[in-house]
């Protein structure tokens, strides 16, 4: 495919369309694990690290989702967990297995929650340690992850273990080995693809969601933007039934 932006635009849609297809069965499990949790009292606490962190941002709190939802991000363990800022200046904090039972302890879950987590190679430490310790628990976990990247490369944690082998659901966002999509007469590749496929999936889960709370009768819990007359209003009357368990902070 052709380095251009039209190039992008038809090598994407191709993804687009092939997650459309192929990847049904998946989100509709994945819905299926939130709807019972939610109906049970439990909320969707949503995980990623590097760049899978704009997954966690795009299952909670914004304007279209699901208001019982709370993101979990490595820098709560400087603004919840009182590490010094200094933690965040590893690049590779991703890769440290113990980050994980601090941020599980932050978010602080209930057993009826249920939890995605998004990495698109699925291997480092600090994702897989988060992974089993959300299953030892006893929670669902539902993984969004790169299968073609995920198979090609060696777990970085003790149990060998990748994030693919710990979920229940598994949904693949069909970025390619490196995620990036148009390659390179010089070699490499260019215009990285998992952002989108990653929101794409996480709408796709949302709408089925919605769709389930709406067909059993019941108003789904959902966000107006704050930019409309009447959205804070909204929004923080919904909040406030999940007082304590779900944090929205600048």
């Amino acid at each position: 495919m052709a380095v251009t932006a039209l190039g992008y635009v038809s090598a994407i849609q191709s993804l687009i369309d092939r997650i459309a297809t192929t990847q049904v069965g998946n989100v509709n499990q994945a819905a299926d694990h939130i709807v019972t949790a939610l109906q049970a009292g439990g909320i969707l606490q949503a995980f990623g690290t590097g760049h899978s962190e704009a997954v966690a941002v795009d299952f909670a709190g914004r304007a279209g989702g699901l208001v019982p939802t709370n993101k979990i991000l490595l820098r709560d363990l400087v603004v919840y967990g009182g590490q010094e800022p200094q933690i965040l200046e590893n690049e590779k904090l991703e890769r440290d297995p113990r980050i994980a039972a601090q941020l599980y302890e932050i978010a602080a879950p209930r057993p009826e929650d249920v939890f995605v987590m998004a990495s698109q190679s699925g291997i480092n430490g600090g994702i897989v340690e988060m992974a089993l310790l959300i299953k030892q628990r006893g929670h669902k976990l539902i993984a969004i992850t790169s299968v073609e990247h995920t198979e090609r490369v060696s777990p970085r944690h003790p149990s060998g273990k990748r994030l693919a082998d710990i979920a229940d659901v598994v949904l693949d966002n069909g970025a390619p080995y490196g995620d990036a999509l148009l390659s390179l007469d010089s070699g490499g590749a260019v215009c990285p693809v998992s952002s989108v496929t990653n929101a794409l999936i996480a709408q796709l889960v949302v709408a089925e969601v919605v769709r389930r709370i709406e067909a059993a009768g019941e108003v789904a819990p959902v966000y107006l933007s704050a930019n409309v007359p009447g959205g804070d209003e909204h929004n923080h009357t919904l909040e406030s039934r999940y007082a304590g368990r779900v944090r929205r902070t600048a």
